[in-house]
């Protein structure tokens, strides 16, 4: 199949979902083609089977604002003629579902007919989409798509209560890739982050408000009243300067590193013994699933779809929003014992396995050949 991709190039959770899924399409011997402003963040070097098309904008001094939605409507419509595309499967419904309409409709007027997915993702639906600005157009966009699926049973059941939708919303959950995603000896490294043998706990996020950051501070401040233990903060984003100045009144700077951005998270993973996710919301937790496959149980909000990835006693432990005291004493009693933590780690991989890509890649094949179908009745 040729296969069109809409995503956000970033590292947020869609962009990475739409990447990882388009490679992995690619290796299957798909024609993939990814259309986006940037070139995504995990799509580096060359690959076989995948073709990246840049969108680029008019700088016109009647533009306060650069009509981004034109641009991209208009690059759908000449990649999908001259890559001859089957399919485009969009990701993130604001704007790409209404402009994957409007794409679609002009090659109708051509005598091209393109069957269009639509992926929700989360904030999309519950932020973003929800906003009275974009409600009547996502909802519309949603409805005019050919096929839709949400990442959780949890954002399923929000879009159908935020949204007349008419579709049939399918859930085909995030996924991971083992080739990738996998433990590995990492023991100089941990030396170096952690020379007198600390414990480990880490996170990664964008550093916004929704994902409570500062909770991890304060999650880290408690564990270290029963068991040494240094915090890896992974990512960046506009919560990072007041976490850096409360580390340093609070006298943490020794025990809590910032790390930044960074491609090899897995490396990372590999030597945590716990993974923090204290987010006030959270759709699926692809972060989560990502340190479970690295065998580092979790310690999460219970919220959103979590719940679904990260089971409370099994894969780690699940609190409600804001309860660092509990989250810490969940740290506290996986880390008690190297036999405990072992424990965690053997039944978070476990259930990590349940969302191997192979599994959920074959779902979207499905999906994809229904909906080709569909259009050529």
């Amino acid at each position: 199949m040729n296969i069109g991709i809409v995503c956000y190039p970033t590292f947020g959770g869609s962009g990475v979902v739409a990447t990882e899924l388009g490679l992995a399409l690619a290796r299957k011997g798909h024609s993939v083609h990814f259309i986006t402003y940037s070139r995504p963040a995990r799509l580096s070097g060359f690959q076989e089977n995948v073709f990246y098309h840049e969108v680029t904008t008019m700088d016109y001094p009647v533009f306060d604002f650069t009509p981004y939605e034109s641009a991209l409507a208009s690059k759908l419509v000449d990649v999908a003629t001259y890559a001859d595309l089957d399919v485009l499967h969009v990701h993130y419904a604001v704007p790409h579902a209404s402009v994957a309409y409007l794409a679609k409709s002009i090659l109708a007027k051509m005598g091209k007919h393109l069957p269009v997915i639509t992926t929700l993702h989360g904030t999309d639906i519950t932020l973003v989409g929800n906003d009275r600005s974009f409600k009547s157009v996502v909802e519309f966009g949603i409805n005019e798509s050919d096929g839709v699926t949400a990442v959780s049973e949890y954002l399923r059941d929000e879009t159908y209560a935020t949204f007349d939708v008419q579709q049939n919303i399918e859930v085909i959950y995030n996924f991971i890739d083992f080739d990738r995603f996998k433990r590995v000896n990492k023991s100089h490294f941990r030396d170096l982050l952690a020379p007198n043998g600390e414990h480990i706990l880490m996170h990664t996020s964008n550093f916004r408000k929704v994902k409570r950051v500062k909770d991890t501070i304060d999650i880290l401040k408690r564990v270290r009243e029963h068991h040494p233990t240094i915090l890896l903060l992974v990512g960046d984003g506009p919560e990072r300067p007041q976490l850096e100045r409360l580390t340093r009144s609070e006298g943490l700077n020794d025990c809590v590193r910032f790390l930044g951005k960074q491609e090899a998270i897995e490396e990372l993973l590999s030597i945590s013994d716990v993974f923090l996710l204290p987010s006030a919301n959270e759709s699926f937790g692809l972060a989560a699933l990502e340190a479970m496959a690295c065998e580092v149980p979790v310690v999460s909000s219970n919220i959103g779809g979590i719940p679904e990835v990260n089971i409370h006693g099994e894969t780690g432990f699940l609190y409600e929003v804001g309860d660092t005291l509990a989250m810490a004493k969940g740290c506290c009693s996986i880390l008690e014992s190297p036999e405990r933590l072992n424990s965690f780690r053997e039944k978070a991989l476990k259930k990590a396995k349940e969302f191997h890509i192979t599994d959920i890649l074959d779902q979207y094949e499905t999906l994809y050949r229904k909906v080709m179908t569909q259009v050529t009745e």
